[in-house]
């Protein structure tokens, strides 16, 4: 399939705007699944001592409730009783959140942004700037990198083991793979007991933990079974990134992804010789996710800047 490239319709500087005149309407946000797929923990919520198993009914976007939680939807053991005793110290170390993330009359622009070599030299910072919510993922750096990804950041995503620490304000998504994920991001912010998982990890971090977001493991398992189709263990940080723009936003931006030129998967702060060795593993299907993403672009249903 050939390389789709969709050149930006507003002047790079620019702020991006929805639609001007009341016959306009926003386009919806992408609808092939409802919003309601992640977490945060208001204690008060947690009703009774038992995890309900995984349904067709889906919380609506202001719910905040634990379920559906599914424990199978986790990778590695999580016995009920382990999982409920991990939920329980999470409610009691992240508070309740402030305010609401979902404004339906809102038409939001956000821009996801990968961490591929395609964004050294780009000069794509002030139009990623621009939109409403900046999207980064795992390591992705900006200090000395401002003109090219931007200086904003509204929502970060992170697993124990690429996670790093966040200015205020920002909000934390937790991509939770396996339940010692969810024990790490309640260590992280109080005892800092959990520093290993199957490599070292972060033993505190500094973030904001009333924007502390975890991502539902049934979300996860959604974009496996109906996107990614099985192709790689599980999706990547950035394509899962990518798939909650389409449910959060009604206009979503797309920058750095992709192999360069030359087909190497390097970061743009970085020249990595090992930068391929996931393809190997087979933990993403990079290629498989990229075809997905040109053909989002391809049906307009994101910009795809390169």
């Amino acid at each position: 399939m050939g390389r789709t490239k969709i050149k930006s319709r507003d002047k790079a500087g620019a702020r991006i705007h929805c639609p001007p005149t009341p016959s306009q309407s926003c386009p919806a946000p992408f609808s092939y699944h409802p919003i309601g797929f992640f977490f945060a923990f208001p204690r008060t919520l947690l009703r009774g001592a038992g995890l309900p198993p995984l349904s067709g009914h889906w919380p609506g976007p202001d719910a905040a409730c634990l379920c559906p939680f599914p424990p199978q939807t986790l990778q590695g053991p999580s016995r009920g009783v382990q999982l409920q005793a991990i939920l329980w110290q999470l409610f009691t170390v992240l508070p309740a959140p402030t305010g609401s993330l979902w404004d339906p009359n809102h038409c939001r622009t956000c821009a996801v942004v990968g961490n591929s070599r395609w964004l050294k030299d780009s000069g794509h910072g002030l139009r990623i700037d621009a939109h409403d919510w900046v999207l980064r993922m795992n390591r992705a750096k900006i200090a000395g990198f401002e003109l090219d990804v931007g200086m904003r950041t509204t929502h970060h995503f992170m697993y124990p083991e690429s996670a790093v620490d966040l200015e205020p304000g920002v909000h934390l998504i937790l991509v939770p793979f396996k339940p010692l994920d969810l024990q790490w991001v309640a260590s992280a912010f109080s005892t800092g007991e959990l520093t290993h998982t199957y490599t070292r990890v972060k033993r505190f971090i500094k973030a904001d933990r009333n924007k502390v977001l975890i991502l539902s493991p049934a979300f996860l398992k959604y974009i496996h079974d109906n996107w990614t189709q099985h192709h790689g263990r599980y999706p990547s940080t950035g394509f899962t990134a990518l798939l909650f723009a389409l449910h959060a936003c009604q206009q979503v931006s797309v920058f750095g992804f992709g192999a360069d030129t030359k087909g190497n998967w390097h970061h743009y702060w970085e020249k990595n010789r090992w930068s391929g060795a996931f393809r190997r593993t087979g933990v993403h299907d990079a290629d498989t996710e990229f075809s997905l993403i040109e053909r989002l672009a391809a049906e307009g249903r994101i910009l795809f800047h390169r």
